[in-house]
Protein backbone atom coordinates (compact mmCIF):
# COMPACT_ATOMS: atom_id res chain seq x y z
CA UNK A 1 0.00 0.00 0.00
CA UNK A 2 1.26 3.46 -1.02
CA UNK A 3 -1.40 5.26 -0.01
CA UNK A 4 -2.31 6.62 3.82
CA UNK A 5 -5.63 5.35 5.42
CA UNK A 6 -6.62 8.03 8.66
CA UNK A 7 -9.17 6.85 10.87
CA UNK A 8 -9.89 8.61 13.98
CA UNK A 9 -7.67 10.93 13.66
CA UNK A 10 -4.75 8.43 13.42
CA UNK A 11 -2.72 7.95 10.23
CA UNK A 12 -1.90 4.25 9.04
CA UNK A 13 0.47 2.95 6.10
CA UNK A 14 1.84 0.19 5.01
CA UNK A 15 4.96 -0.03 3.02
CA UNK A 16 7.66 -2.33 2.06
CA UNK A 17 10.68 -2.27 4.25
CA UNK A 18 12.76 1.00 4.26
CA UNK A 19 16.69 0.54 3.17
CA UNK A 20 17.34 1.21 6.60
CA UNK A 21 15.44 -1.93 7.55
CA UNK A 22 16.32 -4.36 4.71
CA UNK A 23 20.21 -3.53 5.51
CA UNK A 24 20.82 -3.90 8.92
CA UNK A 25 17.76 -6.62 9.88
CA UNK A 26 20.02 -8.56 11.32
CA UNK A 27 21.18 -5.59 14.29
CA UNK A 28 17.99 -4.91 14.54
CA UNK A 29 15.93 -7.81 14.69
CA UNK A 30 19.12 -10.60 15.03
CA UNK A 31 16.44 -13.68 15.94
CA UNK A 32 14.58 -13.18 13.07
CA UNK A 33 15.64 -16.15 10.27
CA UNK A 34 13.01 -14.46 7.75
CA UNK A 35 13.88 -11.17 5.83
CA UNK A 36 11.33 -7.94 6.64
CA UNK A 37 8.82 -7.61 3.86
CA UNK A 38 6.98 -4.55 5.36
CA UNK A 39 6.80 -1.86 8.00
CA UNK A 40 3.43 -0.37 9.12
CA UNK A 41 3.78 3.42 10.21
CA UNK A 42 1.39 5.14 12.72
CA UNK A 43 0.80 8.36 13.38
CA UNK A 44 -1.08 10.14 15.86
CA UNK A 45 -2.05 13.42 16.58
CA UNK A 46 -1.00 15.00 19.98
CA UNK A 47 -2.75 17.73 21.57
CA UNK A 48 0.67 19.57 22.17
CA UNK A 49 3.44 20.55 20.66
CA UNK A 50 6.37 18.02 21.02
CA UNK A 51 9.42 20.53 20.34
CA UNK A 52 9.17 21.60 23.81
CA UNK A 53 9.34 19.44 26.66
CA UNK A 54 6.48 19.93 29.26
CA UNK A 55 4.57 17.49 31.45
CA UNK A 56 1.92 18.12 29.24
CA UNK A 57 3.82 16.57 26.75
CA UNK A 58 5.65 13.71 28.42
CA UNK A 59 2.17 13.14 29.36
CA UNK A 60 1.08 12.88 25.51
CA UNK A 61 3.68 10.82 24.55
CA UNK A 62 2.94 8.28 26.98
CA UNK A 63 -0.68 8.25 26.37
CA UNK A 64 -0.01 7.55 22.50
CA UNK A 65 2.55 4.89 22.97
CA UNK A 66 0.60 3.08 25.19
CA UNK A 67 -2.11 3.37 22.57
CA UNK A 68 0.23 1.94 20.16
CA UNK A 69 1.44 -0.38 21.93
CA UNK A 70 -2.09 -1.91 22.50
CA UNK A 71 -3.03 -1.63 18.64
CA UNK A 72 0.75 -3.24 17.96
CA UNK A 73 0.49 -6.25 19.89
CA UNK A 74 -3.20 -7.26 18.37
CA UNK A 75 -1.85 -6.86 15.14
CA UNK A 76 1.40 -8.96 16.18
CA UNK A 77 -0.91 -11.43 17.35
CA UNK A 78 -2.88 -11.70 14.40
CA UNK A 79 0.66 -11.67 12.04
CA UNK A 80 1.88 -14.26 14.51
CA UNK A 81 -1.39 -16.53 14.01
CA UNK A 82 -0.57 -16.66 10.37
CA UNK A 83 2.79 -17.54 10.80
CA UNK A 84 4.78 -14.52 10.16
CA UNK A 85 6.83 -12.62 12.35
CA UNK A 86 6.12 -9.08 13.74
CA UNK A 87 8.01 -6.69 15.55
CA UNK A 88 6.83 -3.68 17.60
CA UNK A 89 10.04 -0.98 18.23
CA UNK A 90 9.13 0.83 21.11
CA UNK A 91 8.83 4.41 20.23
CA UNK A 92 10.34 5.71 23.44
CA UNK A 93 13.51 3.26 22.88
CA UNK A 94 13.92 1.80 19.38
CA UNK A 95 14.05 -1.77 20.62
CA UNK A 96 11.60 -4.35 19.38
CA UNK A 97 9.09 -5.54 22.24
CA UNK A 98 8.64 -9.01 20.59
CA UNK A 99 11.80 -9.91 19.64
CA UNK A 100 15.09 -10.29 21.58
CA UNK A 101 16.72 -6.66 20.79
CA UNK A 102 19.95 -6.38 18.69
CA UNK A 103 22.76 -3.83 18.22
CA UNK A 104 21.10 -0.91 16.49
CA UNK A 105 17.83 1.07 17.80
CA UNK A 106 14.97 1.93 15.22
CA UNK A 107 14.61 5.90 14.85
CA UNK A 108 10.65 6.05 13.73
CA UNK A 109 11.45 9.74 12.97
CA UNK A 110 14.29 8.82 10.39
CA UNK A 111 12.00 5.96 9.10
CA UNK A 112 8.87 8.31 8.56
CA UNK A 113 11.45 10.91 6.77
CA UNK A 114 12.71 8.11 4.45
CA UNK A 115 9.33 6.63 3.72
CA UNK A 116 6.64 9.27 3.71
CA UNK A 117 9.05 12.36 2.75
CA UNK A 118 7.87 14.62 5.50
CA UNK A 119 10.56 17.18 6.81
CA UNK A 120 12.03 17.05 10.29
CA UNK A 121 13.62 19.27 13.34
CA UNK A 122 15.69 18.58 16.40
CA UNK A 123 15.19 19.73 19.56
CA UNK A 124 16.97 18.66 22.85
CA UNK A 125 18.75 15.82 20.91
CA UNK A 126 15.70 14.42 19.67
CA UNK A 127 13.87 14.65 16.11
CA UNK A 128 10.48 15.33 15.61
CA UNK A 129 8.42 14.88 12.01
CA UNK A 130 6.59 17.99 10.67
CA UNK A 131 3.28 16.07 9.78
CA UNK A 132 1.46 18.20 6.73
CA UNK A 133 -1.13 18.61 8.99
CA UNK A 134 -0.56 18.73 12.33
CA UNK A 135 2.95 20.19 12.48
CA UNK A 136 5.28 19.17 15.37
CA UNK A 137 1.98 17.61 17.46
CA UNK A 138 2.29 13.93 16.05
CA UNK A 139 3.39 11.10 17.69
CA UNK A 140 5.41 8.14 15.32
CA UNK A 141 5.75 5.09 15.68
CA UNK A 142 6.47 1.15 13.80
CA UNK A 143 5.80 -2.01 13.53
CA UNK A 144 7.85 -4.39 11.10
CA UNK A 145 6.61 -7.60 9.85
CA UNK A 146 7.95 -10.76 7.51
CA UNK A 147 4.49 -10.55 6.17
CA UNK A 148 3.68 -8.83 2.71
CA UNK A 149 2.24 -5.58 3.17
CA UNK A 150 -1.14 -6.35 1.74
CA UNK A 151 -2.08 -9.10 4.84
CA UNK A 152 -0.68 -6.42 6.84
CA UNK A 153 -2.75 -4.13 5.34
CA UNK A 154 -5.50 -6.50 5.75
CA UNK A 155 -5.43 -6.97 9.23
CA UNK A 156 -4.84 -3.34 9.95
CA UNK A 157 -8.61 -2.88 8.35
CA UNK A 158 -9.99 -5.67 10.29
CA UNK A 159 -8.49 -4.66 13.78
CA UNK A 160 -9.43 -0.58 12.91
CA UNK A 161 -13.03 -1.36 12.50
Amino acid sequence: MNGVIEQAQTQYSVHPPSRFVCNHRDQLLPDWSCPARSMLIVLQPCDCDLLKRSPIAEAQKDKLRRRFLKLGYAIAVQINRLGYAAAIFDPRTGLPLLARPGKLRLDDVAIVQATLGYRTTCSHGCSIVLHPTWGRAVYPSTLVSSAEPALVEQILREIAE
